[in-house]
């Protein structure tokens, strides 16, 4: 059975959320589009005169588009690719900040059937090398000051193409867009778009391959559930290397023929004055940026926010302290959620219409902020091991199936085997629910059942920072533990047992091994990824198999609970 096969199966059973009598085939799909080109092609007819795209960067830069220009800019540059030998699913990757280049280039690769493989900038050199081979990917396209990054690796067949460096070559398909769509290959909805790597508990990522369906159904329901509409504007803040810039913000405003306006990062002082002034909507953010605006001096009552209705908050813990004072302060409401690459992006939401009272009991009465409910595209479970559904207030595994569970895992068939193994998307998040008076299921989230980190929305495994302090001298055994912090949900400590000839030296010279540790780790780690704190040890907790339990020494570094670290 071919993998296409294999995705539609997964949603084959799944059921409409608001209407639990109806059961979908394999073969049912829940958008009206062929493809991505389809859209573009209908808000190119409805909404060309309308702003798309407006970017504003660090510098101080702005470049704004209509839909029209837009498009126009999307033809050229698929020109441009198919003139390269890119065609139907062949990958492209990305390396490069927030630029309003790197968005018309995603819509250019998907109106011609091809596939986007985004990498952060700040990815350590041997991982950049083991995407850029395992995706296959053909280009890589970067900014000027990102060539030096690449100059270094062994690309092998992959060229590098700067942005900046092809500007006048792209201008120059304006003559030949009249034969673009002869060109285009076929292609429909089970089209392969994205290949996401994420961080897992063993070395390399794992590449989350998306289909041009996946984008568009999710991008479908979140815009339902948000009330995102023609004319609407919808910021990104948030890196778009991510699912949760990509599919939120972009993807989303192009579905619903809305606005967009993007960022090159996000700035606490320029926040709330760029809602204002751009009248935006509805902005997606994690809950790292909500710890900086809180911890502004920031006043709310400056600023003119009419037009603005709530925050997406997801992509890391929120705790019940941080929600509740950040709405308190800036009268901002949350709307929590929760999703993964493998589900294109959110899988859940509370609910827009729930009355103040509810709002505050749903996220501040069970100890976590429940991350909602099932979109209308997906249905979710909390199972045990076995793949048993559990009852309400068990703890679990949080599974997800439906028409936004990523096609698989890119070149990895043990993996998609464990991950599918009871026909659910197992998410390795451990969970549980409870009922509402209606019967809907809130969902929780209580912990990760793969040790995983998320540090200010970005996955981190473990496994690289112990490989890094197992090499460290004076080092025994040691272990890196992600431990609860105001700033960024979660930052990074080291447990160390040292070398029994250290161990009994006097306490100001260990206290010099903990800079030392903490620097070596700098040299081999980038910051997001160091550890801030070290703690000795005598011992190091295991299970009888031998593995790790981090999560039982997480209290040890409760007094950096509300430290920020900066780099």
């Amino acid at each position: 059975m071919d993998e296409t096969t294999k995705h539609k199966i997964r949603r084959a059973h799944f059921f409409i959320s608001n209407d639990r009598t109806k059961e979908f085939s394999a073969t049912d799909y829940l958008v009206e589009f062929e493809n991505i080109k389809e859209i573009l092609d209908r808000n190119l007819k409805k909404s060309g005169n309308n702003e798309y795209l407006k970017f504003f960067s660090d510098s101080g830069e702005t470049i704004s588009y209509s839909y029209s220009e837009f498009i126009n800019e999307v033809n050229k540059f698929s020109s441009f690719l198919i003139e390269k030998g890119i065609t139907r699913e062949n990958r492209v990757a990305t390396f490069s900040h927030n630029h309003s280049d790197t968005v018309i280039l995603y819509f250019a690769l998907w109106k011609i059937g091809g596939v986007v493989v985004p990498i952060n900038v700040n990815e350590e050199p041997d991982r950049v090398e083991y995407i850029l081979e395992n995706s296959e990917s053909k280009l890589v396209f970067t900014r000027n000051e990102y060539e030096n990054k690449l100059s270094g690796l062994n690309l092998k067949n992959c060229i590098p193409v700067s942005f900046e460096k092809i500007k006048n070559e792209i201008s120059g398909y304006e003559s030949k867009l009249d034969e673009l769509n002869n060109k285009i290959e076929k292609f429909d909805k089970e089209t392969e778009a994205m290949i996401v790597y994420t961080s897992g508990t063993t070395g390399n990522p794992k590449g989350v391959v998306l289909t041009q369906y996946n984008l568009m159904v999710d991008a479908k329901y979140i815009s339902e559930w948000h009330n995102v509409q023609t004319g609407d504007t919808m910021m990104c803040v948030l890196p778009i290397h991510h699912v949760n810039g990509t599919v939120v913000t972009i993807m989303t405003t192009m579905y619903a023929g809305a606005r967009l306006v993007l960022n090159q990062k996000f700035n606490t002082e320029k926040f709330l004055e760029r809602i204002a002034n751009e009248k935006v909507k509805v902005v997606s953010v994690v809950p790292t940026l909500l710890a900086f605006m809180l911890n502004s001096g920031i006043d709310r009552k400056n600023y003119d926010l009419t037009n603005f209705s709530h925050i997406i908050c997801g992509a890391g813990p929120l705790n019940c302290e941080l929600a509740k004072n950040f709405e308190t302060k800036f009268k901002m409401r949350i709307v929590h959620g929760y999703g993964l690459s493998e589900t294109t992006c959110y899988s859940c939401f509370i609910p827009m219409d729930l009355t103040e009272e509810n709002h505050n009991r749903w996220q501040n009465e069970f100890g976590f902020p429940s991350i909602g409910i099932a979109i209308d595209c997906n249905e979710m479970d909390i199972q045990d091991e076995h793949g048993n559904s559990l009852n309400e207030g068990e703890k679990g595994e949080i599974v997800i199936r439906g028409h936004n569970v990523m096609k698989y895992y890119f070149n990895n068939e043990e993996v998609n085997r464990k991950t599918f193994e009871y026909e659910w998307f197992r998410s390795g998040d451990e969970g549980f629910f409870k009922y509402d008076n209606t019967g809907y299921k809130y969902f929780f989230i209580t912990g990760r059942l793969k040790e995983l980190f998320i540090r200010g929305g970005v996955n981190i495994s473990p496994l690289e920072i112990d490989e890094v302090l197992s090499g460290i001298d004076y080092i025994k055994s040691a272990i890196s533990v992600g431990f609860e912090n105001d700033w960024y949900g979660e930052e990074v400590g080291a447990l160390v047992m040292l070398n029994d000839e250290i161990d009994g030296k006097p306490e100001d010279e260990k206290e010099k091994i903990k800079d030392y540790i903490l620097k070596e780790c700098g040299k081999k780690l980038p910051f997001y990824k160091t550890p801030k704190v070290v703690i000795f040890s005598d011992s190091i907790p295991v299970t009888s198999t031998g593995k790790y339990q981090r999560n039982k020494v997480k209290n040890l570094f409760k007094e950096w609970k509300g430290v920020q670290f900066k780099k």
